[in-house]
Parts: C-alpha cells; structure tokens; sequence
C-alpha cells in the first residue's frame, strides 16, 4: 500500500478516522466499517499504529488481537492502547492498572500531563457511561486528543511505512507467556 498517497493510505486512513467522534463508550458490534478494517489491515504497519487505528474505526477485536501481543516493556505504547482499548469496552479498574504500569513513560507523558489527569478522566467515563452524567462531546474531544497523542509518538518513533517482519515487536511479559502456553500445551507432554 502507499503510505502517502491513494483511498487506502495510512495517512488518508488516518484523516478519516480522526473525522469520527473518538470512542469513549462501548461501540455497537456492528459500528466497525469492515473495509477500513481490512484496508488498516492491508497497510503493514507498525501494529502499534495498527492497533491505533483499529480503535479509531471502533473494531476493538481486531485491535485487542494485536495489542495482547505486545503487553510489557519495551512496549510501552502498545500498553497505553491497551489501557484506552479496556477504558472504551467499560473495563475500568484494568485501565486504571494498565494507566499506572506505563505512568513514567513517555507516551504518556506526551498524552497526559499527570496521571491524576489520566485518572480523572477515566472517572468521567465511567461516571458517563453508569450514571448517564457527563458531557459526551468533552470526553469525545479528550479521548481524540490521548489517542493522537499516541498516534504521533508512534509515528515518530517507527515510521508509516510497511514493516516486513513484525516478529521482533512481539512482546509479552513471561506470566501471559506461560499462561498462554498452559492453555495450548497444557501440564507438560504427553507421553504415547
């Protein structure tokens, strides 16, 4: 794909997706565009952009798939998204632990001058989306701002263009690590 220009750049995919009120509530299942899911996918970036840009177009599957693979250090971006993907499907409380295992990071610096900040506004989600107080457009306009926030540290940091073998952005903490392998592998061996 070209990363400059054409309908499925990353940047005019980007433009359009920054066009949409940014998710702060939970998106219906059928609110994700299907052909911009597709051509983000088709784009080959960097997953952190993709992930980016998945929640941007609210297919928070999609964006979860990718963002469970990169949950520790050096990742740090990688686990903001994760914080802002469980702050949109309600899940606060894991937002609030996702927010304070990256405080010190610069990506969330740049989005956020505190994390009290950081906190008060998760706090006015929640208070949105339980007790149906708040005001949407405000909270609209702050979620646009941390995920741009993210989006322009990553762009900085890896660039737009394709990348060819992601492998080595694959990163899990060994607790996800060794429990995603009892799942497929279970106790040990079996022995025949």
């Amino acid at each position: 794909m070209n990363e400059n220009g054409g309908k499925n750049s990353y940047h005019t995919l980007k433009g359009q997706l920054l066009l949409k009120p940014a998710p702060v509530l939970p998106p219906a299942p059928s609110a994700p565009s299907k052909d911009i899911a597709h051509a983000i996918s088709s784009l080959s970036i960097h997953p952190s952009l993709e992930v980016a840009l998945h929640i941007l177009n609210d297919d928070l599957p999609s964006a979860h798939f990718l963002v469970r693979k990169m949950q520790a250090a050096p990742r740090y971006e990688a686990m903001m998204l994760h914080g802002i993907l469980h702050r949109i499907e309600g899940d606060y409380e894991n937002t609030r632990a996702w927010y304070r295992d990256v405080k010190d990071s610069e990506v969330f610096n740049l989005a956020w001058p505190t994390l009290d900040e950081a906190m008060d506004f998760v706090r006015k989600v929640e208070i949105l989306r339980k007790e149906k107080q708040g005001d949407l457009e405000q909270l609209q306009h702050t979620s646009k701002r941390e995920i741009a926030a993210v989006i322009d540290f990553c762009e900085k940091q890896f660039g737009t263009q394709a990348v060819e073998d992601a492998s080595g952005i694959w990163i899990q903490d060994e607790k996800s690590s060794d429990q995603g392998n009892q799942m497929t592998l279970g106790e040990g061996w079996r022995q025949f």
